[in-house]
């Protein structure tokens, strides 16, 4: 059967989903499931539950209401990020970066002035950094300082050990961000990967009632994505893991539409929505504005980040920049195109060559959609819509002897550890003998995964029919904690207790398993301790 992975977890195709997986019921709640359906999209939406408390911590004051972070760390220099809250007209900021939080040895400092053309945020990049140290860095504007923030630059030359954290899909409407906060109370972190669904586009009540959104509306002017990033970033627990860790990000659809592609997106209509194209401009100049990335030429999201010998972080763009319009279906004539595009002729060869010239032991691709496929479903959102491409980029890795990489996703909102074929019928379960890579999938931080009902049906269904995956957890949201040595590579899923209750946030190891080096397979491991050395968190 063709489903889209946002229709099948959505309850709204709940019953096509039992149907299929031959369970015989006439409502969704007839099996005991959640029926989380979605409203059509600018109906009239329902008040939102009354659980709408203040987030942990006060609301910042002054005109660094939304914070600071960082992001892309290179041994020498990282990006640097603020914005100037309720500001009218040109201001001049001022950054100071340090050793230490008290700022006794300050080691850069500069000066830039931002506006109303970019949202009043600043984006620089301090330079003349130390390598594999971490620094205090603060902003000045208005005769205020902000808040200090932490972050740490790349190492150089021989690395014994790295520890990143991964996350994606934040829905603010369907609860709290509990593991966002969990991630800045982690001391020992070199940075926090994320891999896209940062913000979510809907209007209140449209997808998830736990929290309502600003504006209230779907938004798609460029107005409308600042309000929303600057009510995601005054989320007290956001604040802070960007506070207190460099981020590396890619983006995924709903930073602009549900199942985007380079020239529209699922539910997107030029007679609701207007033209896509600058839809498309707003969304990618709101993210470029808010997030602390290194911008690419011509809006590029592609980049490498080199963590010495021990890592190369290879950074994605499988929504927009090269994607053809999704295939309606397995009888879909464009399905096995050869020519058939997820990433783009030049984003294709730009990973190739990565990982072709990599002189780092892991090679850690960050991107979207899920490579290993899914029983039962054909996902056309997904590397199963794109076949030849995915053959391609497989076959590089196994003709060319590339070791150690692992693909890094988001984006369906549950749990999963695969080991992916070139060609899936040289795979041998019991061994691992075929795989050329593994895969790890992160939970969404708070998006919803599957009802539990569905998940006891379709956990057969994967067991029976899906061997290559060694793990896998289809309801609880939370985070990923990846521990790299030159041994293995490994990679924890923390789960959360409940995220609609902001009372709520234990988290659970959930699994931990090692992939060694030289083996594309995944074994059950033993989670690292956190690193003793840690540098002191900002205060």
């Amino acid at each position: 059967m063709t489903i889209s992975r946002r229709n099948l977890l959505r309850g709204g195709s709940t019953l096509v989903a039992l149907t299929t997986l031959g369970c015989e019921t006439s409502s969704p709640l007839d099996a005991g499931l959640e029926d989380t359906s979605t409203p059509p999209r600018d109906t009239p939406a329902p008040e939102p539950d009354v659980r709408e408390q203040p987030d942990a911590g006060p609301p910042l004051t002054g005109p660094f209401q939304h914070g600071v972070a960082s992001g892309d760390p290179f041994p020498d220099s990282v990006v640097l990020w603020t914005r100037i809250s309720e500001a009218s007209a040109a201001v001049s900021v001022d950054y100071e970066v340090a050793e230490d939080p008290a700022f006794a040895s300050i080691v850069a400092t500069g000066s830039v002035s931002t506006d109303a053309s970019r949202d009043y945020t600043v984006k620089v990049i301090a330079e003349g950094l130390a390598s594999a140290t971490s620094y205090y860095y603060r902003f000045v504007a208005a005769g205020e300082t902000s808040t200090i923030g932490r972050t740490r630059t790349a190492p150089e030359g021989d690395v014994s050990r790295l520890r990143f954290a991964v996350a994606s899909c934040s829905s603010l409407a369907h609860g709290y961000f509990h593991g966002y906060r969990r991630i800045a109370e982690r001391a020992d972190l070199d940075a926090v990967i994320h891999l896209g669904d940062y913000i979510y586009e809907y209007g209140t009540g449209q997808y998830g009632r736990i929290r309502s959104y600003q504006p209230d509306h779907e938004i798609r002017s460029l107005e409308d994505y600042r309000i929303r990033y600057a009510q995601y970033r005054g989320d007290a627990d956001l604040r802070e893991a960007h506070r207190q860790h460099p981020f590396i990000t890619t983006w995924d659809d709903h930073e602009s539409a549900d199942n985007a592609w380079r020239d529209g997106a699922n539910e997107h209509t030029d007679e609701k929505d207007g033209p896509w194209a600058p839809r498309l401009a707003a969304a990618s100049q709101a993210y470029r504005e808010w997030m602390p990335f290194r911008e690419g030429e011509g809006g590029r999201l592609q980049r490498a980040l080199v963590y010495g010998n021990l890592i190369e972080l290879i950074v994605l763009d499988t929504r927009i920049w090269g994607r053809d319009l999704q295939a309606s279906g397995s009888g879909d004539p464009t399905l096995l195109d050869e020519d058939r595009q997820l990433l783009g002729a030049d984003q294709e060869a730009f990973l190739l060559g990565r990982l072709e010239g990599s002189t780092a032991r892991w090679k850690l691709v960050c991107q979207q959609v899920m490579m290993a496929t899914l029983p039962a479903f054909l996902n056309t959102d997904q590397w199963d819509g794109y076949p030849a491409q995915r053959r391609r980029v497989l076959s590089a890795i196994e003709d060319g002897g590339i070791s150690d990489v692992v693909i890094l996703t988001g984006d369906i909102h549950s749990s999963w550890a695969a080991e992916i074929a070139a060609d899936p019928s040289t795979y041998v379960p019991a061994t691992g003998a075929g795989a050329v890579a593994v895969e790890l999938v992160a939970p969404g931080i708070t998006s919803p995964g599957f009802s539990e009902g569905l998940a006891a049906l379709y956990t057969d269904i994967v067991n029976d029919e899906a061997p290559h995956f060694r793990f896998f957890e289809l309801v609880h949201r939370g985070y990923v904690i990846l521990d790299v040595d030159a041994d293995r590579c490994q990679s924890t899923w923390m789960h959360l207790d409940d995220v609609t209750d902001f009372r709520a946030g234990v988290e659970t190891e959930a699994q931990t398993l090692d992939c060694t080096s030289g083996t594309p397979r995944w074994n059950p491991g033993e989670m690292a301790a956190a690193r003793s050395d840690a540098p002191t968190l900002a205060p």
